[in-house]
Formats: C-alpha cells, structure tokens, sequence
C-alpha cells in the first residue's frame, strides 16, 4: 500500500492501491455510456454482496445518509419505530426519526453488552411497531447484535427488520436471502456506506430493500424528502445514463474496485479472516493488561473498543502512538479517555495489526509501563492462527 500510516480508527479503512489508481482515474460525464456501465458494474456487484431480492441504491452521501434513506422510505410521521441500541449509532437512529416526526421507542443495552431477543419481544409485545432498527456491530462499543436470535422475534410480530451495517458489511455475514429461526425470517432492509470493511475513501451511501420492504414504500402517500426518496433514485440505479442528481464519478470507480475485491476474496473468507484479526488484537493487547469492552460472545469482529490499564492517559498514548504510524480512535461518551478503538476490517493486513501490536507496545514502555512485547506478538499469532470453527 502507499499509505504513510496504518489507519486503525472504526472508518475511514486503509486504502489499497489499485482503489487509488481507480479514484484517480480521468473524470468522465456522469452521462457518460462508460461511466454508466462502471455504475451499473457497482450496482449489481452490491445486489451480489447483499443478495438482495429486491433493489439497491448506491449514492453520494455517508451511512448517516443511508440511515435516513432507510427510515424515511419505510416509516412515516406518527407511526412507531422500534430501536435496538447496543451504543452511540444505534441511539442516533432516535435522533433521526424524531426529527421526522416518528414515534421511537428504544431498547437500550449497558454499553459492552448486547440487546437481548427476550428484551425485543418484551417491548414488541406492548405495541405495534412498523419497523425495528439493528445495528449490526456499533461503532462505538464493538458490540455486534445477534441477527440469528433478533430477526425471528421481530418478524414474527410483523414489523420489518432494518439492518444498519455500517461497520459490519463486507467483514460479517449479512445476506439477505438467508432465512434465521425456524420460519426461516428474512432481513428487510440493509444499509451501510463505502469506508469501513469495504474499504473504499468515504462518500458513497449504500441501501438494500427487499421486495417486502419495496411493498411498504409503495404504500406510503408522502415521504418528506427530495433527495433520500428511493422513487427519485430508482430510474438511475436501472439505467445509470438517466439523471437526478450528479453523482460522485470518481468514487463510483473506486467503489466498483473495492466491490470487486470483495467479492473475488469470497465472504466465507472475509468471515474467516476478520474473525482472525479479532481474536489476534485482542489476546495480544491482554497482554498488555488491556481488555476489550465487549464480551466475546457479543463482540464484532471489525472493531474492538479497548480499555486502558491503570495509568495510561489517553491522549498522550494516541499521539505517541500516531508519531509511529499508527492511527486510533478515542472512545466516545462516558468512554472517552478510558478507552480507546481499533479498527482491523477491510483492507487491513495481519502484518499490519502485528505490528500494530507490536508500537502499542513500544508506546507503553515509553509512557513507563513493564510490558512483554514479545509475548504479546506471540499471543497475537496464536490467537489468529486457532482454529476458529
């Protein structure tokens, strides 16, 4: 790669080269026939991912974007939403449907722990609800929600299932033909953006809907906006020459190469190894007397939000750590400064977090903590290399 750093943080993910030399290509029209079939490319490329039977919509914009686009197009002022908050992104899906007048409860888990399926149904039970929200993996506590237990509960009192997989896409398994429980229960609606395990410069918002999903919105007399409003998009995302509003040309290419490649690895692998690189940081910083937030039962494999040992201060670690090439996240809310967050999805290498490990080791000896770094690379290559099915 020809980046300068590593870059660890929950999002943006490092970059590869051929997705650089494919952002980086001549600008062509957006009406451009040649433009148009690298969208389209794009397009189907992401109906593959998802496996989706119904329609994708790929466009400018961020996950806070696709949030919305998900919402607005499914539930309208007045009718309930349900929210299944494992942390900060899950909460922030209130803040969105308050804002458009929807009627939001929430279920809320204790930061580090995740939302049961017996909580859901319990809330499910007092109300009707037109939709549940579920944020795959939180950005901000590295917890991941169990689709398996989640999705039968809340299909079996009809509402639909809104999947937000921002950090999850690309790196845990998120397949929308894919039946969960008994009456085999399917995921409505899935949206996520560019820059996380797909691994592509932030910009381009993504968002699937099932036919169910599709049949909801063709219900709704008025959605209240201009640009999130599907029936705007769904000319372009058939024909990619047609016009609405000029999209991100260059990303769009570095978008159809980061599909590419995703698709080539094959996501039984992608699975496979972002389970590796999770198990491979976390026992090589417990070495360090660092512990991950989440559980391993509950955790992400994208990200793990990492608790400090006694007498490490935050920002004097991240900077230290940043001199050396190496970029982290500070934690968020009642977190910040007594945690902080590394991200290994995507483009990310074992070498790479290794060594990752290896200065976050360098970094505490020189902040004047006794650690092993070579027991810690150790535990790291144990932990990646064992079996994990």
């Amino acid at each position: 790669m020809r980046n300068k750093e590593m870059l660890l943080i929950p999002g943006p993910t490092p970059v590869i080269d051929s997705i650089y030399d494919a952002l980086g290509q001549e600008t062509w029209s957006h009406t451009d026939p040649r433009f148009a079939e690298i969208y389209k490319n794009a397009i189907e490329q992401t109906k593959q991912l998802l496996q989706t039977d119904g329609e994708v919509f790929v466009i400018g914009g961020s996950g806070t974007l696709a949030m919305e686009m998900a919402i607005l197009n499914t539930v309208s002022a007045g009718e309930k939403l349900l929210v299944v908050s494992n942390g900060y992104f899950g909460d922030r899906f209130m803040k969105l449907g308050e804002a458009f007048g929807i009627d939001i409860d929430v279920v809320q888990a204790a930061w580090g722990e995740s939302v049961t399926a017996a909580e859901v149904e319990a809330k499910l039970k007092e109300d009707t609800y037109k939709a549940v929200t579920i944020t795959h993996a939180d950005t901000s506590t590295g917890v991941a929600a169990d689709l398996d237990e989640l999705v039968p509960v809340i299909k079996k009192h009809e509402a639909l299932v809104i999947l937000d997989g921002v950090c999850a896409t690309a790196a845990m398994e998120e397949d929308m033909s894919k039946g969960h429980g008994l009456n085999n229960e399917k995921i409505d609606v899935i949206l996520t953006g560019s820059q996380k395990a797909i691994g592509v410069p932030p910009g381009i918002a993504v968002v699937a809907f099932n036919q169910s999903a599709l049949d909801v919105r063709r219900q709704m007399k008025h959605v209240p906006a201009y640009y999130t409003d599907i029936y705007n998009w769904l000319p372009i995302m058939h024909q990619p020459q047609n016009y609405f509003a000029t999209p991100p040309v260059n990303l769009v290419y570095a978008y159809n190469e980061g599909m590419k490649l995703v698709l080539e690895e094959g996501m039984e692998k992608r699975h496979e190894r972002h389970l590796r690189f999770s198990k491979g940081v976390k026992a090589g910083l417990a070495e360090y007397g660092m512990k991950a937030l989440a559980d391993e039962n509950v955790a992400a494999t994208t990200l793990t939000c990492i608790l400090y040992p006694k007498g490490v201060e935050d920002t004097q670690f991240r900077a230290k750590l940043a001199e050396k090439g190496v970029v982290v996240a500070g934690a968020l809310a009642h977190l910040s400064g007594k945690a902080f967050r590394i991200g290994h999805m995507g483009n990310t290498t074992k070498e790479m977090l290794k060594e990752a490990v290896r200065l976050i080791g360098v970094t505490l000896q020189e902040m004047g903590h006794d650690v092993n770094i070579e027991k810690a690379q150790e535990q790291f290559e144990q932990a990646f290399s064992k079996q994990t099915v």
